[in-house]
């Protein structure tokens, strides 16, 4: 039983401490051209107003000065700390970076940012060598996770749904484990795009292209509870089950 916790957690993220999670790029309204960034194992949106990256099956976004992560390309988004950031994001270089922060001027477009001048001794301490590794050995990219393109705008999904879905269409396992941080943000990030900003969907039953979501009260244990569902389907799908079972009773209203 722990190796298949084990297992879910590692497919789904769900065992990283819990925290209040944020909406970044809100106004993305579709799936964003997506742009390998040559000789990295890392994916760009040129076409987008932000820094948005595609690494290891998840999307990063560098915003506010702080890393965000998620499976889906418009969140909703943690909080990674500096010191968890993957390596290869971290490598990609400063010309990759479509809205730079102020403190990038002057450095070399072609070379990754100074984050130990930027985050400290300390952290260039922790993760020392972090700007130097052999090319040859870079792994191989992420695929894409395209299936996304047919959830925009009211179609997009929410809570256990993104992670139903994902179960279902992408397969890939990732490298690298991310530990989700909680997150002191409480106004959206946004990314700037021409496009429309997608309204909000109510949770509910899997959603296909073109159909409208219904309100499920399963949304209800994710919310109170972040992960739990995504993790439940997770072991209903290690177990063969391929379903989640509901909640056995009814779970406290938390305010």
């Amino acid at each position: 039983m722990r190796s298949a916790v084990f297992v879910a957690c590692m497919l789904l993220g769900t065992c990283a401490p819990a925290g209040a999670q944020v909406r970044i790029g809100t106004n993305l309204g579709t799936y964003p051209a997506l742009v390998a960034v040559p000789g990295y194992p890392v994916y760009y949106a040129p076409r987008l107003g932000g820094n948005f990256f595609f690494y290891d099956g998840l999307f990063w976004v560098y915003a506010r000065d702080s890393w965000y992560t998620s499976s889906w390309y418009d969140g909703p988004w943690d909080a990674v700390a500096p010191e968890g950031v993957p390596l290869f994001v971290l490598r990609v270089p400063v010309r990759y970076y479509r809205q730079p922060p102020a403190y990038f001027r002057g450095w070399d477009p072609e070379a990754p940012p100074h984050w130990g001048e930027h985050w400290g001794h300390d952290w260039a301490q922790g993760r020392e060598g972090w700007d130097h590794w052999d090319r040859a050995s870079a792994p191989a990219p992420a695929p894409l996770p395209t299936y996304q393109r047919a959830y925009s705008e009211e179609r997009y999904p929410r809570g256990d749904q993104q992670l139903a879905l994902r179960a279902q269409h992408y397969h890939y396992q990732p490298r690298e484990a991310v530990v989700r941080l909680p997150s002191a943000h409480e106004a959206p990030l946004r990314i700037a795009t021409n496009t429309a900003h997608p309204p909000e969907s109510h949770q509910g039953q899997l959603p296909h292209p073109g159909s409208r979501v219904v309100e499920d009260p399963r949304a209800t244990l994710n919310r109170q509870f972040p992960g739990a569902a995504g993790l439940l389907l997770a072991l209903a799908l290690l177990n063969g089950t391929g379903a989640v079972p509901p909640p056995a009773t009814k779970q406290p209203e938390i305010h």
